[in-house]
């Protein structure tokens, strides 16, 4: 079977490796995406455990079109019926860039149109769509003239990891957090601080990863499990090898944040996941976070100025003055889309990696926090 997978911007070489690592073939890097090769045993594998993947589609058909009726008919000529049952209910995904096809949607709705005329020619009644929570969810992804209809194997996006309570503002995407950890080169063994840590994702992708517990570990809703060629003693041997890889060791991760409601919301994650033993979150402003250690590793997702009323350059100084006085011998890696605040730090950056927060274009840089002059 071909698959590709879907990631964010920057993540994809360390999806490329996470791929190799479960046994993809023939992996190729791609454009916030990996193709790759595999049987149904690395589909199942794939879902389960890829930190740093979105989605995993299986392409099924490829055809042109430069107009809606040449997409209609192409579409109508594909049997749907190998894949779609009259009793499911089907949804499409989309992602366009055409200057055949202005309106993304409009691709879409023709594409759901040709699958619905052509079980309704055929049997005389139609599968009902199910935007929400589809049993069957098609992904149609077009560049210039040339499309691909895949099946999305996965359903709900895979960052979903469950650990999260809702309620906070602007939570960070849990790929993202999980990449910037593998960016980081962080691993067990290094103390890790998040002295603004929200509602705690970067904490608890590193106690997830830290403990080799399986993202998705939790999860009990696929896509792939709605498809004719399903295995349930495959998948049941997938979710029997990630409870068995699960090593519940004690590591040393310590968050905080002066926002009463986000340090409630952590609190709550860190009890339903068990991991008390592993996440340490307290309510205290960043300059005030003592480490504990003589050295480990700072990843912080600071405010970025976007909301009226952030005195960011501020913030970022104080933040800088913070890192040398209080965190020698740690690594501190930050990321932001404000480029002017980061020189309010006052630091040199060892490293500098674009990523995407959302739409923002930001940059995730090292800084190596030392006593005196590096001479």
């Amino acid at each position: 079977m071909k698959f590709v997978i879907k990631t964010m911007h920057g993540l994809e070489e360390i999806l490329a490796e996470e791929i190799t690592s479960l046994g993809g073939q023939n992996v190729t890097i791609l454009k916030r995406s990996v193709a790759c090769e595999g049987d149904l045993m690395f589909m199942y594998k794939a879902n389960m455990n890829l930190r740093t993947a979105l989605k995993i589609l299986v392409p099924i058909y490829k055809f042109k079109a430069q107009n809606e009726q040449e997409l209609y008919d192409q579409v109508y000529a594909f049997d749907w019926s190998d894949y779609l049952k009259i009793d499911q209910t089907f949804a499409i995904d989309n992602t366009i860039f055409s200057e055949y096809f202005r309106h993304s949607q409009y691709a879409a709705l023709k594409t759901k149109d040709a699958i619905v005329d052509q079980f309704r020619n055929k049997l005389g009644i139609r599968p009902s769509v199910d935007i929400k929570t589809p049993d069957i969810q098609f992904d149609l992804h077009a560049y210039r003239d040339e499309f691909t209809v895949s099946l999305d194997s996965s359903g709900d996006t895979l960052n979903r990891r469950g650990y999260r309570e809702p309620g906070h503002k602007a939570p960070m995407n849990e790929v993202l957090a999980a990449g910037m950890l593998k960016l980081a080169g962080w691993n067990k063994d290094i103390p890790l601080i998040d002295p603004m840590c929200g509602s705690g994702t970067i904490m608890f992708e590193a106690a997830m990863a830290g403990s080799n517990m399986a993202p998705q570990i939790n999860r009990q809703n696929f896509a792939f499990k709605n498809w004719n060629n399903f295995q349930p003693s495959i998948w049941n041997q997938v979710v029997a090898e990630a409870k068995s890889n699960v090593r519940l060791t004690k590591l040393n991760i310590q968050g905080g944040d002066i926002d009463f409601r986000a340090i409630s919301i952590v609190e709550k994650s860190i009890k339903r996941f068990k991991m008390e033993d592993s996440v340490r979150v307290q309510r205290i402003s960043f300059d005030k976070l003592i480490p504990k250690t003589s050295e480990g590793m700072i990843i912080v997702n600071p405010p970025y100025g976007e909301r009226i009323g952030d005195n960011v350059d501020e913030l970022y100084k104080l933040f800088g003055d913070t890192l040398k006085n209080n965190f020698h011998g740690f690594d501190a890696w930050i990321l932001s889309s404000n480029m002017p605040a980061f020189k309010q730090l006052h630091l040199r950056a060892s490293k500098k990696i674009v990523l995407f927060n959302g739409s923002l274009e930001c940059k995730f840089q090292k800084y190596e926090m030392y006593q005196g002059s590096r001479e």
